[in-house]
């Protein structure tokens, strides 16, 4: 009787998780995914010492590509143009400074997410960037501001004839947004991201002027994702 019993059981049991099973193994399907994204970005420079600074606007855009094997899983590579940089604050004098600086970038990122046709999510993880160029927009003479009514005493100079030594940039980016399905192979996404860069700009030796000049950015982008798998 007993036997019986206990076979009467596993079957159940079997029968049971057959459908979870099946509807588990269709949700758990790998996903592939191509897309764009593009948007600005405000970004500023940690100056060790100290520079006065203020937000500078710049753009961004990138390719980007997704795979998702797992539920509220996934993993994300990227391709980005991105214009960095730092602006100098005179607070009331009519002075301007600004550094932009051109990466291509390429973040790895987790990419965890919650909901089906919208969703929430949070990425996170390592980019490298390589400098593609910089530019300067100045109103004055960095070498003559002695000469220069109302200019402020107390501002840094030593930045103006520093050169950006490191062609390499790295850090760590994470970020949060939410994407909707338009249909089961389109979607758009709206996210924003911080960046903290983990190189210097300038050189950092003991004999350097600055000993920390690494960039920070936080970044707001619209992107577009493809279903191909």
């Amino acid at each position: 009787m007993r036997p019986l019993i206990v076979r009467a059981a596993i079957l159940s049991i079997l029968m049971l998780l057959s459908p979870t099973t099946g509807t588990a193994q269709e949700h758990y399907a790998a996903q592939m995914s191509v897309g764009a994204r593009a948007g600005a970005d405000i970004s500023r420079n940690f100056f060790n010492p100290s520079v006065d600074q203020t937000f500078k606007p710049g753009a961004l855009a990138g390719l980007t590509f997704r795979y998702v094997e797992e539920n509220h899983f996934g993993l994300i590579a990227e391709i980005d143009w991105i214009q960095r940089g730092w602006k100098e604050s005179f607070e009331d004098a009519p002075y301007l400074y600004e550094r932009t600086i051109d990466y291509l970038e390429i973040p790895v990122l987790a990419h965890i997410y919650f909901g089906r046709r919208a969703k929430f999510y949070a990425n996170v993880g390592p980019l490298i960037g390589l400098r593609l160029g910089d530019s300067v927009k100045c109103n004055f003479d960095v070498h003559h501001t002695d000469a220069l009514p109302d200019f402020p005493k107390w501002h840094t100079l030593a930045q103006y004839d520093e050169p950006i030594k490191q062609r390499i940039d790295y850090g760590i980016c994470a970020g949060l947004g939410g994407e909707y399905s338009i249909t089961p192979r389109h979607s758009i996404t709206l996210e924003c991201r911080f960046y903290y860069g983990l190189g210097n700009l300038f050189g950092s030796s003991r004999k350097d002027t600055y000993n920390a000049s690494n960039s920070m950015a936080l970044e707001f982008t619209l992107g577009y994702w493809l279903r191909v798998k």
